[in-house]
């Protein structure tokens, strides 16, 4: 796929990456143990059938994911001189759970597949059905036993968050935030399947949707928890939601690069899903302005084509492409991460190495390639 900037400087990752691994194995180590708790658990007070479904559940969980948010939580309570490990740790455990309930959701939402290289969870329940020679609708069943899936994860996921071993004040501040944020990605959400249906999109309803779904979700959500956690001021918050907004912004557009350019292999999603479901990205929005009338015409008749062919995929890229609007969308996630740099780089109170691997993200955000 094409590389989302050539124009960053090169930066020596070799630090960010090993920091990076490092919160990832000690999230996914918790995760699997939480999973293996609550899959007994569920077993033992419910039965095989809500084990199944908890296991769906799972299997999207522990299949992988860079754990971002997880991380950004952690890192974002080091700044602060953070020092209760098991804590961190329970409170990014529940980040990652919440964040598999969201993409279960838009899996639905988006009628996908596959997620993270294997089955989603609604395509998992639905060949259990097939499977259990069940009667009716496969695919009604698996939907609405993925729902109930994430309706438990989500609930087990605040439980988490509610029990951290701090103060009272702490947690309720920390669960009101989470919920705060999440509220705001949900209206993102909404904005994001409107637009799809809608056929048309303005430039500031797309904003609005990189801001509310991505920056919110991502990146502000778990800095702010982390700081709440540390007993960060409110112009702390203040400076992380600021960095967060910006690199959320960042993050988003080279995901839509990656969306429709990069490899399934790399991704675990079809290079043509973005397409198919019609998506209002900036750089399509872009393409269809700056297009000619007959490119403008083909690229609008394939958003939301679900008959949508490699052949005709490949020409929505060189249209895409040769618009320059390829270029654009790399322009300004390039921008947005430098504002997000420059919204903590003068920052002198915090804590050197924690800074360092937030300004390390937003640069990283921009060559990563999954």
């Amino acid at each position: 796929m094409p590389k989302p900037t050539d124009t960053i400087e090169t930066t020596d990752f070799t630090l960010f990456k090993q920091q990076l691994s490092t919160h990832k194995h000690t999230i996914d180590t918790e995760l699997q143990r939480i999973s293996e708790h609550l899959l007994a658990d569920t077993n033992e007070q419910f039965g095989e059938v809500p084990k199944e479904v908890v296991a769906a559940y799972a299997a999207v969980l522990l299949k992988g994911g860079k754990r971002i948010r997880g991380s950004l939580a952690m890192a974002a309570y080091a700044l602060f001189e953070g020092d209760n490990q098991p804590m961190i740790t329970q409170a990014a455990c529940a980040l990652e759970m919440l964040n598999t309930y969201i993409l279960i959701a838009d899996d639905i939402q988006d009628r996908s597949e596959s997620r993270r290289g294997g089955k989603t969870a609604h395509i998992q329940m639905r060949d259990f059905h097939v499977k259990k020679h069940l009667k009716g609708d496969s695919l009604h069943f698996g939907e609405a036993m993925a729902i109930n899936s994430f309706l438990i994860a989500q609930h087990y996921a605040a439980n988490l968050i509610a029990t951290l071993p701090t103060s009272a004040d702490i947690r309720i501040k920390a669960l009101q935030n989470v919920n705060k944020c999440f509220i705001v990605t949900a209206h993102g959400q909404t904005m994001d399947i409107f637009v799809e249906s809608n056929g048309a999109a303005s430039s500031e309803e797309v904003n609005h949707i990189l801001e509310w779904k991505t920056a919110y979700y991502t990146f502000i959500n778990p800095l702010q928890l982390g700081g709440i956690l540390a007993g960060a001021r409110k112009a702390d918050m203040a400076k992380l939601a600021d960095y967060g907004l910006h690199a959320g912004r960042a993050f988003q557009l080279v995901d839509d690069i990656i969306g429709t350019f990069g490899s399934s292999d790399m991704t675990g999603k079809s290079p043509l899903d973005d397409i198919k479901e019609g998506k209002r990205t900036l750089m399509v929005l872009a393409a269809l302005e700056k297009a000619n009338a007959s490119d403008s015409y083909f690229l609008e008749a394939c958003l939301g084509s679900q008959q949508l062919t490699m052949h005709d995929f490949e020409k929505c890229q060189s249209i895409i492409t040769k618009t320059g609007a390829l270029d654009y969308t790399k322009e300004q996630a390039e921008q947005s991460s430098k504002k997000a740099i420059a919204a903590i780089s003068s920052e002198t109170t915090w804590v050197p190495q924690a800074k360092q691997f937030l300004i390390d993200l937003a640069q990283y955000i921009l060559v990563r390639n999954t």
